[in-house]
């Protein structure tokens, strides 16, 4: 007899088996880093990596799929993270099981389907199921009440239920499925009023883009409307395990018993456990799919994470390394279906563990940056500008800022941070604007033939035009002299950016008309040749040369061809779990950035270098075929991970199977016409990235010949060989660093010196020593003394004492001030700010030790001549 599925791994098989068997392509779950959608942070829902096929733009070559998309929650407009923990259905990572049609079935199908498998397949008892429909969607409706026998108060209208990708473009209604737990949970059904308990839990979303939103807000019906569904495999787990959280199902039960005996003071499936079983999952598949703990975009969102999984593990006694050790339970339960973390295990560990040691160092690290801010402060108010750097480029939290300052007596300029902060959040707006603007409104019914790889000039025709202004883009069917604008042609020899190769430029011309193509990019499979109208006008169905800049593109094919042979090379020598990160491919140069989690040696570099130019010069065939995506894999071609592929796929072979890679770009037709490759740089982007960056042909020539020269210019004013040049520069500059120390000493002698000379101009005041003296021509005089520094040594002459110490440079004031240890009758904070009332310097600091700056220079000598007054009345 069959069992209903229960485990997390039996109802994700039979999801997928039961839509597989109903004419559903089974796609693999995308990479977390979106590679269509420039908007996203991260893959949020299966939706992502259909979201082309979704809006029209773009074939895939299968009208329905079907998925288990993992997906994260925890950047930009869906953000889950701070809820982990407190609440029991709130997750960072979380699997995403779902079918979709691209202009095939619809409504109908979709909600008898949804149906048959939760009742059928899954054995739910259909008493507890409730559903909602937007109160328009009236075929939703009766599709639920009348075909499928759902009984009509159980059928709820929720004016929420309306799915948009954006402002315009796709969007319809969508009908959801609910789950009552029953009265052991508080909370009402769906529309109530206490809808938010958690007695009833949304197990599956089904989306129907059935409208084209205008600007106007006018909803037109698609030709060719869609499905998109969801269910949260954790949430329906569950269900079907009897547990009333996700914490609970079979999914965590591994990763919070590891958590539990990694950390024996934490209270058993309380917040801290829950949280770290929750984020080794996001962390793990995040680095899996190529993001490393950095300050910036995806990097931070990751490294965010990790701290605060470990911020939990140090409040339960973690004082040693713990949260890599999760990644070996993780990998047991959910490799799988997802095999491809297995080979990524010693890379996962190895950069949690990484962050986990730089983590001790952080608040230590940040400490440090935040007091030299202060030090060098010039008034009594930290600049919001300074508060926001410490946020956003070392993850200083800025309350903690606000209170470091306070400790200093100082302000901070919150309206000032906030103001930062606005004009990040607005930049990033602006980016996602524009991106969502041209991905909905460049739409056509035909796919684009691109020629470029035999061809560099040819006739096409105009089949759209856009206008770019300040307000966005608009679809136009004319662009006049001097517009800048983006044009769609029926053929065309221009590449699109993709891969890392630079979109190419060149000319659209015809009689009397001009338009100059600065970028060629690409929006499903579109190409967008994007540029300004010089001569002219364009309109809808002209005839049109489409002539690419033919020299340009043939030194981009030499820097592709010779990436594809480094990358090959790289992974010969420093090892096979080398990976792409990124590349730039451009006319002049080329860039390749690599998994690598140490320095590249000079030997490793040249060898690599070497094992290039070898295959350079061996001037073999570059071969090109198109395959399957599975029969190119199969015979052992180079995918780039997280890299969108269509069923087709082109394979290209360099140096008789050196390199074999996929890959859409253009190349060289023999590796001959490289002609030499030369590495000018190797250098680390973030961690575990490294960056080299090379030169090709003629620009590799140039730049060895330069190189040439100024070798020559140095042995010539040296006077040696050069062979001899090394031993010479080591030799100048350990000379240069025994000039410096004897500089050093000599300064602290005077220092100590002038110290001395200083201490004995000051008086008894109320058995302190007092100092007050402008010290302007020893510190601008003598090289290596700085104020501080001086200070201190006064300050040290006699005990106990106040020292005050001020210097003008070109006008501008600075004043510090120190008492000794053993100094109570007088603050040094108190003495600069009544020296600021005279001279209008402004700061702080803290008893022992303040500083200022600011104010009149002519008012400095005065002011510094009544402070023992000041003193003797007893401030």
């Amino acid at each position: 007899m069959r069992q209903a599925p229960r485990s997390s791994a039996e109802i994700r098989t039979a999801f997928l088996d039961f839509f597989e068997s109903r004419g559903h392509k089974r796609v693999p779950s995308s990479s977390l880093v979106p590679s269509n959608d420039p908007t996203l942070m991260f893959t949020n829902s299966g939706m992502v990596q259909f979201k082309e096929a979704l809006i029209g733009s773009s074939r895939p070559g299968y009208t329905r799929a079907t998925s288990a998309q993992r997906c994260v929650r925890a950047g930009g407009k869906h953000n889950d993270l701070d809820n982990v923990g407190y609440t029991l259905r709130h997750h960072t990572f979380f699997e995403m099981l779902g079918n979709f049609s691209f202009g095939d079935y619809f409504k109908e199908e979709a909600i008898a389907w949804a149906w048959e498998f939760v009742i059928e397949q899954l054995e739910l008892a259909a008493s507890a199921l409730w559903v909602t429909v937007h109160p328009d969607d009236d075929e939703s409706r009766r599709l639920w009440t009348m075909r499928i026998g759902v009984p009509k108060d159980r059928v709820i209208d929720h004016p929420d239920n309306f799915w948009t990708m954006g402002d315009v473009g796709p969007c319809g209604p969508c009908s959801e499925i609910f789950y009552d737990h029953g009265n052991v949970l508080e909370g009402g059904p769906p529309g109530s009023k206490d809808e938010d308990g958690d007695r009833y839990v949304e197990i599956w979303n089904l989306v129907f883009p059935q409208f084209d939103r205008s600007s106007d807000g006018a909803l037109t019906p698609l030709k060719a409307p869609g499905v998109d569904t969801g269910m949260g495999l954790e949430r329906i787990a569950s269900i079907k395990q009897g547990v009333l959280g996700n914490y609970s199902i079979d999914a965590f039960a591994s990763l919070m018993s590891a958590a539990e005996r990694l950390l024996p003071q934490a209270k058993p499936s309380g917040v801290p456990l829950r949280v770290i079983a929750d984020h080794i999952r996001s962390t793990a598949f995040l680095i899996c799919d190529g993001v490393a703990p950095s300050n910036e975009d995806r990097g931070y969102v990751l490294r965010r994470i990790i701290r605060r999984a470990l911020r939990y593990g140090y409040q339960c006694g973690a004082r040693e390394p713990f949260f890599h050790a999760l990644v070996a339970p993780l990998i047991e339960s959910l490799s799988s279906a997802y095999p491809e973390i297995i080979d990524k295990k010693d890379n996962i560990e190895e950069a949690i563990l990484r962050e986990e040691v730089r983590f001790s160092r952080t608040l230590d690290s940040g400490m440090h940056i935040l007091e030299d801010a202060l030090d060098t402060l010039d008034g009594d108010e930290l600049p919001g500008s300074v508060v926001f750097k410490l946020y956003d480029t070392y993850g200083f939290p800025a309350d903690l800022t606000a209170d470091v300052a306070r400790g200093r007596g100082l302000s901070v300029d919150q309206q000032g941070f906030e103001r930062e902060m606005r004009a990040q959040r607005a930049r990033g707006r602006a980016r996602t604007k524009f991106a969502d603007d041209l991905d909905q409104r460049v739409v056509s019914d035909r796919c684009v033939e691109f020629t470029g790889y035999s061809e560099v000039a040819h006739m096409a025709r105009i089949i759209s035009l856009f206008r770019a202004g300040d307000d966005g883009i608009t679809e136009v069917s004319e662009l006049e002299n001097g517009e800048k604008g983006i044009v769609l042609l029926d053929r065309t020899p221009f590449y699109a950016e993709s891969g890392g190769q630079v979109g190419d430029q060149g000319l659209l011309v015809a009689s009397g008309v001009r338009f100059c193509v600065s970028d060629t990019r690409k929006s499903g499979d579109q190409f967008l040749h994007d540029g300004v109208l010089e001569e002219g006008s364009l309109r809808v169905g002209d005839e049109l040369s489409a002539e690419i800049n033919a020299e340009r593109r043939a030194h981009i094919r030499l820097n592709h061809s010779a990436t594809h042979l480094l990358h090959a090379a790289l992974k010969n020598v420093l090892g096979t779990h080398v990976a792409q990160k990124g590349s730039l491919v451009a006319d002049d140069r080329l860039r390749f950035d690599f998994s690598h989690d140490q320095q590249v040696t000079q030997e490793e570099l040249d060898h690599i270098e070497s094992m290039v130019n070898q295959c350079i010069r061996e001037n073999s065939c570059v071969e090109t075929r198109i395959t399957s995506f599975d029969e190119a894999i199969d015979s052992g071609a180079v995918a780039l991970f997280g890299e969108k592929y269509d069923e087709q796929v082109r394979v290209l072979d360099m140096g008789n199977g050196f390199s074999v890679e996929l890959c859409g770009g253009t190349h060289v037709a023999r590796t001959g016409d490289i002609g030499v490759l030369k590495i000018i740089s190797e250098s680390a982007i973030s961690a575990g990235v490294r960056r080299i960056e090379a030169l090709t042909g003629e620009g590799a020539c140039q730049w060895m010949r330069q190189t040439g020269n100024q070798i020559e210019s140095l042995r010539a004013l040296l006077k040696v060989s050069a062979g001899e040049l090394t031993e010479k520069t080591e030799s100048l500059l350990a000379e240069r660093a025994g000039l410096s120390k004897s500089l050093e000493a000599v300064s602290s002698r005077l220092a100590c010196k002038f110290a001395e000379d200083i201490a004995e101009g000051g008086r008894d005041v109320n058995g302190v020593w007092l100092v007050a003296k402008d010290v302007s021509e020893i510190v601008n005089d003598v090289e290596g003394i700085e104020i501080a520094e001086l200070m201190d040594l006064v300050r040290a002459c006699r005990q106990p004492s106040l020292v005050v110490l001020a210097q003008s440079t070109h006008g501008k004031l600075r004043l510090v001030a120190g008492r000794s240890a053993d100094c109570t009758q007088f603050s040094a904070r108190q003495a600069l700010a009544y020296l600021g009332d005279m001279i209008g310097a402004r700061g702080g600091g803290r008893d022992d030790f303040a500083q200022s700056g600011g104010g009149n220079a002519s008012k400095l000598a005065d002011a510094l001549a009544r402070l023992p007054t000041w003193a003797e009345m007893g401030h």
